[in-house]
């Protein structure tokens, strides 16, 4: 399979991870009337960029390159966010992809990430199985980041879906500059607003995303 084609697997909304169950705090920012239309649905995803999906592909940029041990990096990973809800969120969202992973590469070791890896440490392992090279797995953890966010307030404000995706083009080099920015150094930051939402959805009544 080619670097390319994988990448674009990787970065694929059909991929099979359990990702599309996930807003990315996103249905508990439209709930609590913060996104409302496409300018506060474009700020809010260049939040979530530069924030979360900064961090997490730093860190999956980190394991690819064998900077980070797996176990180093899952830490690391829990350092940076103090939410419980994002950390949840996270663990299942890498069970999902190491779950996939264990299919198209069986003889990785994926033992070693542990039965709940972290989004970011499980992608970092799958972008080193897939022979793509650590910036690409950055990006397509920003890309999914940005995309799974984007997709769910499409659903929850019934956007319309090509006005959504000029959004997202819009941000494609907001996107590539975060990604080649955690290829590079170790993010280390958390964003307050997110923390919040994330914990808060916990509490909603029978949500629509699982985070």
């Amino acid at each position: 399979m080619s670097s390319l084609i994988t990448l674009l697997a990787l970065a694929d909304s059909r991929l099979p991870t359990g990702g599309h169950v996930h807003s990315g705090g996103m249905e508990e920012a439209v709930t609590s009337g913060l996104v409302v239309d496409l300018p506060t649905l474009c700020a809010y995803l260049r939040r979530r960029i530069r924030t979360h999906a900064l961090v997490t592909a730093s860190i999956a940029a980190a394991v690819h390159s064998g900077t980070l041990t797996a176990e180093t990096a899952d830490a690391e990973t829990d350092a940076r966010t103090p939410a419980p809800a994002a950390r949840q969120a996270s663990r299942a969202q890498g069970r999902g992809l190491v779950r996939l992973a264990r299919r198209v590469w069986p003889d990785a070791g994926w033992d070693a990430l542990g039965a709940t890896p972290h989004l970011g440490v499980a992608a970092g392992a799958v972008g080193a199985a897939s022979g793509l090279v650590p910036e690409h797995t950055a990006l397509s953890v920003v890309y999914t980041t940005m995309t799974g966010s984007a997709t769910a307030a499409q659903r929850l404000l019934a956007l319309d879906p090509g006005d959504v995706a000029a959004v997202t083009f819009g941000l494609s080099e907001l996107c590539e500059q975060t990604a080649a920015e955690a290829a590079k150094d170790l993010a280390d930051l958390s964003d307050p607003l997110l923390d919040v939402l994330a914990q808060r959805h916990t509490e909603r009544d029978r949500p629509l995303f699982a985070s």
